[in-house]
C-alpha cells in the first residue's frame, strides 16, 4: 500500500462510519471511524518513505493500531500538538480519538455505544476542528 491508498481509505472509512452511525450500527461506526485516523497517520508515515510506499512488514513499529504510537511514528506529533494548543476543540477531540482501540470490535454492544460512536465520528470528521482535517494537512 502507498500514501494515496491510505489517504483514500481514511476518507472512505470516515464515510463508512457516518453511514453506519446513521443506520444505528454504533459499534461498527466506532470501529471504522478509528481506522480513518489510523489510515491518515499511516499516509503521513508513507510520505516519509521512498516513493511514498508504506514500510515493509518488518517495520513493526508502524504495523500497529495504536493511534498515539502512530502519531509519534508519523513525524507530525509536534505539529499536531502545536495546532491542538491553539485549537481547544481539536485538543478535546484528540482526547476522544486517542483512546480508540481496534480490539473493541470484540466487545458486546452496551448502553454507551451510540454516544461513543457519535463522539468519535464528530471528533474525527468535524470540518473545521476535526482530527482528520488536521492530519490531512501533513499527509
Amino acid at each position: 500500500m502507498n500514501r494515496d491508498d491510505f489517504q483514500k481509505l481514511a476518507d472512505t472509512r470516515l464515510e463508512d462510519a457516518k453511514a453506519l452511525l446513521k443506520a444505528g450500527r454504533f459499534d461498527a461506526a466506532y470501529y471504522l471511524a478509528g481506522y480513518a485516523v489510523e489510515c491518515a497517520l499511516k499516509a503521513c508515515i508513507a510520505k516519509k518513505t521512498r516513493e511514498h510506499d508504506f514500510p515493509r512488514k518488518d517495520a513493526q513499529s508502524v504495523y500497529i493500531h495504536d493511534l498515539e504510537r502512530l502519531l509519534s511514528a508519523s513525524g507530525i506529533r509536534e505539529l499536531f500538538e502545536t495546532e491542538s494548543a491553539h485549537d481547544p476543540r481539536l485538543e478535546e477531540y484528540w482526547e476522544v480519538v486517542k483512546d480508540w482501540k481496534e480490539d473493541r470490535r470484540y466487545e458486546a454492544t452496551d448502553d454507551g455505544a451510540r454516544a461513543r460512536a457519535e463522539a468519535l465520528v464528530e471528533a474525527i470528521g468535524d470540518k473545521d476542528h476535526g482530527v482528520l482535517q488536521c492530519i490531512s494537512k501533513y499527509w
